[in-house]
């Protein structure tokens, strides 16, 4: 392995250290939104990463609208319905509710689609920031800044967990690049796994698929390489 190839995988693995095995097990689902949430953010936003964990915890599946700084295509929306430019963004067309607020987002997540009980992980919300933040720190330049992309016609799907640092490194390529997807939350435990396995054919995450070139992939690295061949303005920058 290569000496920048094993960097990202050091500094994806301790931000995932930073929040030990926060989001990757799955808590009691009581139902399953009829309509899918939209959840606007960007990967290295330590708050963001707070609502990402709530709803990976419940095995939701949103569709990710990426807001990284310098983007064009979604922060204007979340400044225009919302009043400001603040995220997390949560909007959940199943019930009109639309929200900013981390903890806010978390509390309203489990009362809605879970059992009302919010993981202390979550709940203790001065140990939440703070170890978010830390998380932050190991990755501080991905996940931030927006890449000049192509947008697809149909929107990508990710099937991934919080927790993962493999998963991470994909979920920044998606977010630097502004391409809206589809994020499918498997976490340990999680009933929707064995429907992905049927997909996919085994239980490794991150998995891409792409409706538009008909692309699947596991693999973090093969994943970000793609995406950035595929719809960066000139096909570089990874």
């Amino acid at each position: 392995m290569d000496l920048p190839r094993l960097w990202d995988l050091m500094t994806a693995t301790a931000a995932s250290a930073a929040r030990p095995n926060f989001g990757n097990v799955h808590y009691e689902r009581r139902k399953v939104p009829a309509q899918p949430l939209e959840l606007y953010e960007f990967e290295v936003c330590p708050y963001c990463r707070i609502a990402r964990e709530a709803l990976s915890a419940l095995s939701l599946d949103p569709i990710v609208y990426p807001c990284p700084k310098g983007g064009t295509l979604y922060r204007e929306k979340v400044k225009r319905e919302g009043g400001r430019y603040q995220f997390p963004y949560l909007v959940d067309p199943n019930t009109g509710v639309s929200m900013y607020e981390s903890a806010d987002i978390a509390e309203y997540l489990f009362r809605e689609y879970g059992d009302g009980r919010v993981p202390w992980f979550l709940r203790q919300r001065a140990f939440a920031v703070s170890t978010s933040m830390l998380a932050s720190g190991f990755r501080p330049s991905r996940g931030r800044h927006a890449v000049q992309s192509r947008q697809p016609d149909e929107l990508l799907e990710l099937y991934s967990y919080e927790g993962s640092p493999f998963c991470r490194i994909a979920r920044e390529a998606l977010c630097e690049l502004e391409l809206p997807h589809r994020l499918h939350n498997v976490p340990r435990q999680s009933p929707d796994r064995e429907d992905f396995v049927s997909i996919s054919g085994k239980m490794q995450v991150p998995y891409l698929l792409d409706p538009n070139t008909g692309a699947q992939m596991f693999e973090s690295d093969d994943i970000r390489r793609y995406l950035y061949d595929t719809y960066a303005v000139g096909g570089a920058g990874n």
